[in-house]
């Protein structure tokens, strides 16, 4: 058996590798990079490193060439690059006759109202089409997307957000790392849908567990959406990132992140990582860096 991982030098992608590594010889596991240099350190320890543009399908053609399962991670970028990357990624994967994809996706992907949902519709639609056997892994949030809030926080500045009571399941990346890596060396997890969230807590409820792993009372600030806008700008983030911000606040307060479900220790076989061990390993990561 022959796994494959795309996008295996980015955050999500090298704690997948490092999992899988735990568990199958680093024989059976390669890697589809767009910068081969990049994985040097993996090519080192056994594992077979390919070329894979998402935005060059021939080089996706020899890089998923022999491979029986394969993780494609979602990419970063605007919504139609996105389509057209992953487009291309899936469209290969058929072409190579994989036989098994799994994908990154969003929670509630087919009927979230979330602006970044239509990317993980149109591809998860794509991967049905092509008839291969799939596994949705709908990641609600990671918790490391709230870093630079967290060390806004650290300097001393106040919570800001528009919201509301809108919930979300935030947990740590490595978790979902983990429930990629045992769907991809596991069995039976053939055209299935994970949603994969955290315990849903508000905003403030996060804030309340930040106050105590920095042990200071945090300031929540709950303005509307052209306020925070106004603030992301002063805050010095750039002007294309402002809507993306702003869209996601939107979202979160009408609920779209708002998914219960077990699912999550279902793969991981424990409990998803206590949001305040997240928080303090974010933390201790800051601290250290400074």
């Amino acid at each position: 058996m022959k796994i494959l991982v795309t996008g295996a030098t980015g955050k999500l992608g090298a704690k997948v590798v490092e999992t899988l590594l735990k568990s199958i010889p680093a024989s059976q596991l390669a890697v589809s990079v767009r910068n081969p240099e990049k994985a040097e350190g993996l090519q080192a320890r056994g594992v077979e490193v390919r070329l894979g543009d998402f935005d060059r399908p021939e080089t996706l053609d020899s890089a998923f060439a022999g491979i029986d399962r394969l993780l494609i991670i979602s990419v970063d970028g605007d919504n139609e690059t996105r389509i057209r990357q992953h487009t291309n990624a899936v469209e290969a994967a058929q072409r190579a006759q994989v036989g098994f994809i799994a994908y990154t996706s969003v929670v509630n992907a087919s009927e979230s109202k979330l602006f970044l949902a239509p990317v993980h519709h149109v591809t998860e639609e794509a991967i049905i089409k092509t008839g291969i056997p799939y596994s949705f892994l709908r990641n609600n949030w990671y918790l490391e997307n709230e870093i630079g809030k967290i060390q806004g926080v650290m300097a001393g500045a106040s919570w800001v957000t528009s919201a509301g009571n809108g919930k979300v399941g935030w947990a740590v990346q490595q978790d979902y790392a983990e429930a990629a890596a045992a769907v991809l060396a596991g069995n039976r997890h053939e055209n299935t849908i994970y949603e994969l969230s955290g315990k849903l807590m508000t905003q403030e409820e996060l804030v309340s567990v930040i106050g105590t792993v920095l042990g200071k009372e945090v300031p929540v600030q709950q303005v509307d959406d052209a306020k925070y806008a106004e603030i992301m700008k002063g805050a010095g983030v750039p002007d294309f990132v402002i809507p993306i911000l702003v869209g996601i606040e939107q979202g979160i307060r009408e609920g779209v992140l708002e998914i219960e479900s077990n699912d999550f220790e279902k793969l991981l076989g424990r409990p998803v990582t206590p949001i305040g061990e997240g928080l303090t390993q974010i933390v201790n990561g800051i601290s250290q860096a400074k």
